[in-house]
């Protein structure tokens, strides 16, 4: 009888030790669009220093998408053979990601997307992209008293850029003075997308008093396009609060504003809830919205950045 208890306390407590171990945050997988992003590798960086908080020997792979579907597929997989604890996901597809987030939440891995949502995944932490597009518009709306000739330079029509647009729209309604001459061309995400769209609207219309971009390197190739045409007096305001912005605020170009992201807090907001959700705490809201905070030239001295601990 003695020897049945001894074998059932050790069984308890072999079953108490596993549970303990499967809530420990041993190991971590990023997967990302691009680790040659500034803004990617932040995340990675973040997420690592807050994991290591947690659990000083935590192992950290951060790894690059490079918005390829079935790379980032391929990469989940690995992930789920090298048998990791959480997959913080940056989906290259929102979709059709999901059969890949099921296939590792039934590894018993837990997947917190990061900076835009992805389908089935146990939470999302991105930045408040319909307020970002509302102070980077409303700083636009200020500058110009109301009145003027605007352009809203589309991009990529996910989740984040729809979100962006919709509320710099919102806020460009309430000023009747507000002409908005464009608000459906692609600047591709890219410097030389903005580049290219600029320099067609600067050719086709004659007053462009304001530009909002979806994103910097789209503000930068704006205000590139600008300069080659040698327009001046154009507000252009954009999202990201990038490195190469912070550069541009300080120096002569046309760009005024940009509503920063925070991806360094993202990342440890991320890595927080991948712990809880191992202790089998879900979020209290699946979608956590970080707030953006509007980067100007009268403030750019004291922007902390992207590379450095919020």
């Amino acid at each position: 009888m003695t020897r049945n208890k001894t074998i059932l306390a050790g069984l308890a407590l072999a079953l108490a030790t596993g549970v303990a171990q499967a809530r420990e945050l041993k190991s971590i997988g990023i997967t990302v669009g691009s680790l040659g992003n500034p803004f990617f590798v932040t995340i990675a960086k973040g997420a690592e220093a807050k994991a290591k908080e947690l659990n000083p020997d935590v192992k950290v792979l951060a790894v690059s998408a490079d918005y390829d579907l079935n790379k980032q597929f391929t990469q989940i997989d690995n992930f789920i053979a090298a048998g990791v604890d959480l997959i913080l996901l940056n989906a290259a597809d929102p979709k059709a990601i999901e059969p890949a987030v099921k296939k590792a939440q039934k590894a018993g891995i837990a997947v917190v997307a990061v900076d835009v949502a992805a389908a089935g995944a146990d939470a999302t932490v991105q930045t408040d992209n319909v307020q970002a597009g509302e102070l980077a518009c409303q700083y636009i709306v200020d500058a110009l008293g109301g009145k003027g000739n605007v352009i809203i330079q589309n991009g990529p029509q996910v989740s984040a850029v729809v979100d962006r647009v919709k509320g710099c729209k919102e806020v460009l309604a309430k000023a009747p003075g507000i002409k908005v001459l464009s608000d459906d061309q692609d600047g591709k995400g890219s410097r030389e997308g903005g580049m290219n769209v600029m320099l067609g609207h600067l050719t086709r219309f004659p007053k462009i008093d304001a530009v909002f971009t979806i994103n910097d390197p789209q503000a930068i190739g704006s205000d590139l396009a600008a300069r080659q045409l040698r327009r001046k007096g154009i507000v252009i305001t954009s999202v990201d609060g990038a490195p190469d912005i912070a550069n541009a605020l300080k120096s002569d170009t046309q760009v005024q504003a940009s509503a920063s992201q925070d991806p360094w807090r993202m990342a440890q907001e991320a890595v927080v809830i991948g712990r809880d959700l191992l202790d089998g705490k879900r979020p209290a809201e699946p979608m956590v919205l970080i707030p953006s905070t509007l980067v100007t030239r009268d403030n750019v001295g004291s922007y902390k950045g992207w590379s450095a601990p919020h």
